[in-house]
């Protein structure tokens, strides 16, 4: 199996020096695309493209994230009117990419794939913002889709894999993005300012007080009320917890699988999700591993 590079090889299309200069880009999938990869190249027989797939539809993502980074709200100044301005370009120029890159391999059908993975990111996204915009949302539900938008894309490659690999690839995609989406809450929790929408808002609406419950129905939130709730209702260490029941599910998934070399390949995309929650030398440690 070839040694998993897409993160190198997707620098010389997304690192610009007048991006990133100017404005703000979202992180690579690194753990959805290394999952992909893995299984696309462990499978009864290896797929010829296992790295071209993993590559494109990581270039595809990251301009889908980038398009979400965009503020709408109304005027601005000069500087993050270019950053804006720079996000929706950037956003265009990689999902360009995926095309170009598909379409020098002869993958035309993985286009049309893709493409239509793509729509149903979309359609997901709109019936979920509805959702929170109608307040029709409990704090397990947003975990929930959350993570189907942020898995959905890379659900198009299931039905090419071996079918002994399809079950335990859903199960660990679903599993590793739930991963995703909770560390993301753990870190958004870090900002008082990003609270609005957050799970700690909508466990807040879940099991707070009739007056909180009031408070947060009106626009915008005070950063020092969001503070008060954060810490009130221990938000940081519900979400602590979350995320160690979730990788521990995922490990138990991987536990299961009957290649020891697929169990230690996966055991540590898993174990990144935990970093975050060790001290610095287990941190440490847990790197020099990987």
């Amino acid at each position: 199996m070839k040694p998993y590079k897409v993160p190198e090889i997707a620098k010389k299309y997304v690192e610009y020096d007048m991006i990133q200069t100017h404005t703000e880009l979202p992180e690579f999938p690194d753990s959805r695309a290394r999952l992909l990869f893995t299984f696309l190249s462990n499978q009864r027989t290896p797929l010829l493209h296992s790295e071209l797939y993993t590559l494109v539809v990581s270039l595809v993502q990251l301009g889908m994230d980038t398009h979400d980074l965009i503020d709408e709200s109304g005027r601005v100044a000069e500087k993050e009117m270019r950053s804006r301005q720079l996000k929706v370009l950037a956003g265009d120029y990689y999902s360009s990419r995926f095309y170009q890159l598909l379409a020098q391999a002869g993958q035309v059908g993985m286009i049309r794939r893709i493409s239509n993975g793509v729509c149903e990111v979309n359609r997901l996204k709109v019936n979920f913002y509805m959702k929170m915009k109608q307040l029709r949302l409990t704090a397990e539900d947003y975990l929930n889709q959350c993570a189907q938008i942020k898995t959905e894309l890379f659900t198009v490659f299931t039905d090419i894999l071996d079918d002994r690999m399809a079950r335990v690839w859903t199960e660990l995609l679903q599993g590793m993005g739930r991963c995703e989406v909770v560390l993301d809450e753990l870190n958004r929790s870090e900002k008082p300012e990003r609270f609005g929408g957050s799970w700690g808002y909508w466990h807040v609406l879940d099991v707070g007080t009739d007056e909180e419950k009031r408070k947060l129905a009106d626009e915008p939130q005070e950063p020092s009320f969001a503070a008060s709730l954060l810490a009130a209702y221990d938000i940081r260490a519900e979400l602590a917890e979350k995320l160690r029941q979730s990788v521990a599910a995922v490990q138990s998934v991987i536990a299961c699988l009957d290649s020891d070399k697929l169990v230690r390949e996966l055991q540590q995309i898993g174990e990144t999700f935990l970093r975050p929650l060790l001290p610095a030398a287990s941190a440490s440690a847990l790197n020099e591993r990987r």
